[in-house]
């Protein structure tokens, strides 16, 4: 099977994340996926998948990114709709298997993206509060929902830099608005001693690859939530290609699971860049000793 190997910063939760959401997204678009860290070399952190895509696995996803559609699912008999965010909803075929109750409002209605073969994948985690953190970061203006922040992320990224397999996070573009998944498009207006907002010339660089693949990230993991402004994560250390993990055991990682693998434990803290209560954005990573 291809293998693909690609640096990551485990300081940047989203490009933890981001790892996640390959191996979720290799899990359902290929067989048999497998990945890992290797941080072998201190700064030189790295990221391994395997999979069995016709390319290698980062650049399979990324095609299936720049192809890809986005609808809201909604379950049957929903007054909720995001179309007049140019987001069409479809009927949940299913509705005994619907993620989570029907939400209040469209803004976390689950995302399906769909390339031009069929093939999908689903993102809800922005609405699964009921059983454990959704690690939801953005608040959404006016109820913008989240899909419409994938969609907006997804076309700026339909064309992509030719070193985009190779180094997808480093990505950028002019980012108006996003998951707040990637710290370093944010800012905490009190702290930066200014509002870019107020300022129409200036436009926030964003990752927008970062923050789509770590929407997908969280599909069946999620970090340990210590506070509202305090969540805990962890990645398991690999030693060689051979030592490729499955899924499960790096979901249960980044929940700070106790494994028996070497790990490297982080603490991501939070502040409100605008009223208390709303969104929130990372401000600080730090790394831990020990378990989580």
């Amino acid at each position: 099977m291809p293998d693909s190997r690609i640096p990551v910063d485990v300081f940047n939760p989203g490009q933890v994340f981001a790892c996640l959401g390959l191996l979720e997204a290799a899990s359902i678009l290929f067989e048999d996926a497998q990945g890992g860290f290797d941080w072998s070399e201190a700064a030189r952190v790295q990221f391994l998948l395997r999979a069995s895509g016709s390319e290698g696995p980062v650049s399979d996803i990324l095609n299936f990114l720049t192809e890809a559609e986005v609808a809201t699912l909604a379950p049957v008999g929903s007054a909720n709709s995001t179309t007049k965010w140019k987001v069409p909803t479809r009927t949940f075929d299913e509705v005994d298997v619907f993620p989570f109750p029907d939400p209040a409002s469209p803004a976390t209605l689950p995302a399906r993206l769909t390339d031009r073969s069929g093939r999908q994948i689903i993102i809800d985690h922005w609405g699964d509060a009921t059983r454990r953190d959704n690690v939801k970061f953005w608040a959404g203006a006016g109820g913008y929902p989240g899909a419409a922040l994938v969609r907006d992320a997804l076309d700026l990224v339909r064309e992509l830099p030719e070193h985009a397999a190779s180094d997808p996070f480093s990505v950028s573009a002019n980012q108006s608005s996003s998951l707040r998944l990637d710290w370093r498009r944010d800012y905490v207006p009190l702290d930066a001693g200014f509002s870019p907002n107020e300022h129409p010339e200036m436009v926030m660089q964003g990752y927008p690859l970062v923050e789509v693949l770590a929407a997908i990230g969280l599909t069946h993991a999620r970090p340990k939530r210590i506070g509202k402004l305090e969540y805990r994560y962890s990645v398991i250390g690999i030693t060689g290609e051979e030592d490729l993990l499955t899924p499960v055991l790096l979901r249960a990682a980044l929940g700070c699971s106790a494994l028996p693998f070497i790990t490297r434990v982080f603490c991501m803290r939070l502040n409100w860049p605008g009223q208390e209560n709303q969104a929130r954005c990372i401000t600080s990573v730090t790394e831990e000793s020990g378990q989580c």
